[in-house]
């Protein structure tokens, strides 16, 4: 079959730039060099078996999946996880069927975006996989192993697709502006290295969004034209950064934000913030996650921190976007800069793993409440010191279960206030001993 032998697809000269240089051959698939020699012999021989490909936009998932029809003598059946159903699963398995029946030939279902079915939709191919009806190739931006069932998972290799290279995307650019049968070539047009270089660093690893740049620039200048800078530059202008609300990008964007405020990079806390709020994210996930970072990695290393973080999302709500971009960068630099201490993180691990352990330690009689004569006679509250009532306002005892009584669940931080605190529960350590004695 022909690469671009689908009864969906437009004719090749009436499609889009980047659908007329899909590459044809396995040789022309740039940019993936890390897939190993075994995949490679695989998909030339035919016997990938079902896949499920993971990898951001513009990476080459449907171009992969045609190749391996291909080199395979499989029909290909694209489907969008987007625009079908159940429904249309069976009346595709349905056309697999009658293929073979009538030309021998197999199937290749082409799921574009499968993350994007639900359990019981996923669940619907399993037979069709597992009977050989049709080889499976689902394609996704997200992590099959959070997104995919691992019973389909399971019956299926996963492989990833890595943002492409600069080399990779340069030279698929330079490969449509020569091509003359499927590219740009008649049209004589050049661009110089400067404009080559931005266009490439404006596409992030994005073949689609590179040829497409580079077929929108072309619509606009004669033949014969150079591009310059500048013409990139307007391609680009409003360009949608890469970014989903609930998918992996969105996650690895805010994980980025919250590891830059921990390791106290400014430059970098702010680059992140600035990429969220420019890719269109909630400014108030911004907010929360400074919050939780606040509360986490800070601590009482710096008391304010946590009110700044607060602060912030207050007015982040109150002020909506654009204002609110500035009380929100304010709180990041706060928190980047400050002190960092992650004792009370650990302090309340801590307590909770002793707590879940199983050991369930009685409250000592002298800290129970005692609202009855009963529970008076039974020894509650006998020998509780008002702290007040001490010099230092400590008192001669121990709050602990008596099995824990030496435990140490919190250890104050050498940065910041943290420093003060310690020497407040190095002095009351004095004073309890004290007047234990």
């Amino acid at each position: 079959m022909s690469l671009f032998e689908d009864p969906v697809a437009p004719e090749l000269g009436d499609a889009p730039l980047a659908e007329r240089m899909r590459p044809a051959t396995f040789e022309d698939f740039v940019g993936q060099e890390h897939l190993g020699e075994m995949l490679r012999k695989g998909i030339e021989d035919g016997t990938t078996g079902s896949l499920i490909l993971f990898g951001p936009p513009g990476s080459g998932k449907t171009t992969l999946a045609l190749l391996i029809a291909k080199a395979s003598g499989l029909h290909f059946e694209p489907f969008s996880a987007v625009l079908s159903g159940v429904k249309d699963v069976r009346a595709a398995v349905a056309r697999a069927r009658e293929i073979r029946d009538r030309t021998g030939e197999g199937t290749l279902l082409f799921v574009d975006e499968i993350h994007r079915f639900n359990k019981a939709q996923q669940d619907a191919f399993l037979p069709y996989v597992e009977q050989g009806v049709v080889v499976l190739v689902g394609a996704t931006t997200e992590n099959p192993s959070f997104t995919v069932v691992g019973a389909l998972l399971s019956r299926c290799r996963a492989v990833q697709l890595m943002p492409l290279s600069d080399e990779a995307v340069t030279s698929l650019v330079g490969r449509a502006l020569e091509d003359a049968e499927r590219g740009l070539g008649e049209r004589g047009l050049q661009i110089s290295e400067p404009a080559a270089a931005r266009l490439v660093e404006l596409a992030g690893g994005d073949a689609r969004r590179a040829l497409t740049a580079l077929e929108a620039l072309a619509a606009g200048v004669e033949d014969g034209a150079c591009i310059d800078v500048a013409a990139v530059v307007e391609a680009f202008q409003h360009r949608a950064l890469l970014h989903d609300r609930s998918g992996d990008n969105h996650f690895d964007l805010l994980s980025a934000f919250h590891k830059s405020l921990r390791n106290s990079d400014v430059q970098a806390t702010v680059y992140w913030l600035a990429r969220m709020i420019e890719a269109g994210a909630d400014p108030l996930q911004a907010a929360r996650r400074m919050i939780a970072m606040a509360a986490e990695d800070i601590g009482l290393a710096d008391p304010m921190a946590l009110q700044v973080a607060v602060s912030a999302h207050h007015a982040a709500h109150q002020l909506g976007l654009p204002e609110a971009r500035l009380p929100l960068v304010e709180a990041a630099i706060y928190l980047a800069a400050a002190p960092k201490s992650n004792a009370a993180y650990r302090a309340i691990d801590g307590a909770l793993a002793e707590v879940r352990s199983g050991r369930q330690h009685g409250v000592p009689l002298h800290l129970r409440n005692a609202p009855t004569d009963l529970a008076k006679k039974s020894g509650h509250g006998a020998g509780y010191v008002y702290a007040h009532d001490q010099d230092g306002g400590v008192a001669g005892m121990s709050c602990l279960p008596e099995e824990l009584r030496d435990a140490r669940f919190y250890e104050p931080g050498s940065r910041g206030f943290e420093q003060k605190v310690a020497d407040r529960m190095r002095e009351a350590d004095r004073l309890r001993d004290a007047e234990e004695r």
